[in-house]
């Protein structure tokens, strides 16, 4: 094998794993089911005004958030969100706990990222 076939079949290489690697990112990026996202932007919209404009910022919003926090983790911190409303002991955990706070705070982060990019 000459030189320029070698080289060839180097950088082939490397395009190749270069391909697998951003479809890897793109499904993890995608990894937010749709109901998931439609859910966030409706809530979005109902808080940000009903407009054009507010769909758009709203769509930008949860691709931010999904890019930046794994969609495990966003169910975990809307959980939190939802049991901390609860009255009483039950609520009271996931007000205090550790792993709770961890968690909403990440959901936090990502979305004041969010605000900063789309809105």
């Amino acid at each position: 094998m000459t030189l320029a076939g070698s080289m060839r079949l180097i950088v082939c290489g490397l395009v190749a794993l270069g391909a697998t690697a951003v479809v890897a990112r793109a499904a993890d990026v995608n990894d937010y089911p749709t109901a998931a996202r439609s859910e966030y932007v409706f809530g979005c919209l109902k808080a940000n005004g009903e407009t054009r404009q507010s769909i758009d910022q709203c769509s930008c919003s949860i691709d931010v958030i999904a890019s930046l926090l794994p969609y495990d983790r966003y169910v975990t911190a809307e959980t939190v969100l939802s049991m901390s409303q609860v009255r009483g002991h039950l609520g009271g955990q996931f007000r205090t706990s550790e792993q709770a706070t961890s968690a909403l705070n990440d959901l936090r982060r990502a979305q004041a990222e969010a605000e900063v990019r789309c809105f």
